[in-house]
């Protein structure tokens, strides 16, 4: 992780400690900030990490800013657009309910800066080997017949679902409800602890059952199967208790504290028209997780390869490197 990127300052912090607290203490333009600065939330997945570190590389190097990446988890990301600590989300899976909180059907302190590129699923996924010798397990009866495979020291006579960070989006709950299957949610605590774990188990063919997601560069490296769940409809998750569908798919969107956009800085421009692939996201993603660079190295490892990518999201007049 990016330690001197990535430090808060102490107004920054002070202003998500208020952020937290209440999203109705100060208003978005009560906060002095300096045009040449942008505040970045940084999520807890590696995914958004290769894209933030990317944008940061692009606005320093290329265009001459000073880029803060504000480590913080999703909710507290958009309090803290809502209190002007902030100026962007680069990747926000849904929250419709925060959009309406903020957004300009709200108090108006955040708008949808439209989509990045990233197309975002969610779902549960056990290892080919799994599914290759229990084969009805990839359908809802199945799963439910063969959850004891699953068990351990931990959740005893209950099979075990293999979570991430309790943070993250979620329905596991409401889907082990709705379809009665004899699971507990056992949360690896982060991304890279899940990941951890799920390797580990691979390498010795053992079940594991888990919360997975795409984009997410493990995907090229281990044959993972999702469990088929009847699709997503609107409504079918409004109960979190009772959730009887799929995870929806995401179109991923930035989401800006609403006077950054409105100043309309070639900041804002460069963020505004940026977006890239899943396949992009993972190219990075890799480099930091799996090869193990520094996220400032993978960011400019990539730029220095793909000038053809990210030149275009430059604004027109932007400094050409």
């Amino acid at each position: 992780m990016p330690r001197r990127r990535g430090v808060l300052t102490r107004a920054l912090a002070a202003g998500l400690a208020m952020a937290a607290v209440s999203s109705c203490a100060v208003r978005t333009d009560q906060i002095a900030h300096d045009p040449g600065t942008v505040r970045m939330a940084l999520n807890g997945w590696v995914g958004y990490q290769a894209s933030a570190e990317v944008l940061a590389h692009v606005l320093r190097e290329e265009m001459g800013y000073e880029v803060q990446l504000v480590r913080t988890d999703e909710q507290p990301s958009w309090q803290a657009l809502d209190q002007g600590v902030l100026d962007v989300i680069v990747e926000n899976w849904g929250h419709e309910d925060l959009m309406e909180l903020y957004g300009p059907e709200g108090n108006g302190t955040v708008v949808d800066g439209g989509p990045n590129g990233n197309e975002g699923g969610i779902g549960w996924y056990v290892p080919g080997y799994v599914a290759e010798e229990y084969p009805e397990i990839t359908t809802v009866e199945g799963l439910r017949e063969h959850t004891d495979i699953f068990r351990t020291a931990e959740t005893g006579d209950r099979g075990e679902f293999l979570g991430g960070a309790p943070g993250f989006v979620t329905q596991d709950q409401g889907m082990i409800n709705a379809f009665d299957l004899d699971l507990e949610i056992v949360y690896a605590g982060s991304e890279a602890a899940q990941i951890t774990e799920v390797r580990r188990r691979y390498a010795d063919e053992e079940p594991v059952l888990f919360y997975f997601y795409d984009p997410q560069w493990l995907h090229e490296q281990l044959d993972l199967v999702r469990i088929d769940f009847p699709d997503h409809e609107a409504g079918c998750a409004d109960d979190p208790e009772y959730v009887p569908c799929d995870y929806p798919v995401y179109e991923m969107n930035k989401v800006f504290r609403a006077g950054f956009a409105e100043a309309g800085e070639p900041s804002y421009q460069f963020l505004d028209n940026w977006t890239w692939t899943n396949e992009h996201q993972n190219e990075v993603a890799r480099l930091i997780a799996d090869e193990g660079l520094d996220p400032a190295e993978a960011a400019g490892t990539w730029v220095e390869e793909n000038p053809h990518v990210w030149r275009a999201w430059l604004p027109e007049g932007a400094a050409d490197g």
